[in-house]
């Protein structure tokens, strides 16, 4: 146990006796316990295994390269559309978690494997991410911006290309590419 992580665990009120369980299945596992994020993170040789985090409805493990396991029991939930490898299992009470801790711990041994053997997710290309039209003309009308949009790191590429898409209307597309021309030309991204 890492002293730094205590704190998440004490000031739950919901989840309390749900992540100490998945605490204790995590260093069962013979994960190192840090603190990342904010959360507890559980690594192998300061490789990211899985964090605890809990929400409002559910407490959970993710998985960071959870799409890589083979999920037998379809357990494993993919947070949104966009997540590429994470995948998380959720939990609603202590007495599920105890039931299913032999098929999580199997999950978490078979993620240690994939990291141990160097198993990666094949992530999307950036030129792979749908553009959404009204973006694509302004890159066609303007070079400028399309050479400062391409001086940009793949990653906020990518959080443009899904900031922009994920409006519904395309007035709403377009006022959010005029909202972030800027920040573009400046060299930096969505949170920056």
């Amino acid at each position: 146990m890492n002293p730094k992580v205590d704190f998440y665990f004490t000031k739950a009120k919901k989840w309390q006796q749900e992540l100490m369980q998945l605490r204790t299945i995590a260093l069962n596992c013979g994960l190192t316990e840090e603190l990342k994020w904010g959360v507890p993170c559980y690594t192998l040789a300061k490789s990211n295994i899985i964090l605890i985090h809990a929400f409002k409805d559910y407490c959970a493990f993710l998985f960071f390269k959870g799409a890589l396991l083979q999920d037998e029991h379809k357990i494993l939930i993919r947070q949104t559309e966009n997540v590429q490898a994470a995948r998380q299992i959720r939990f609603t009470n202590l007495n599920e978690i105890i039931e299913l801790e032999p098929v999580v711990k199997a999950y978490i041994f078979e993620a240690i494997e994939a990291e141990r053997t160097g198993l990666k997710v094949e992530m999307k290309k950036t030129s792979e991410f749908v553009v959404a039209k009204e973006f694509q003309l302004k890159l066609n009308e303007n070079n400028a911006l399309k050479e400062a949009f391409e001086a940009l790191t793949p990653g906020r590429q990518k959080a443009y290309y899904l900031y922009f898409a994920a409006a519904k209307q395309a007035k709403t597309r377009a006022a959010r590419v005029e909202k972030c021309t800027a920040l573009i030309f400046e060299g930096k991204g969505l949170d920056d």
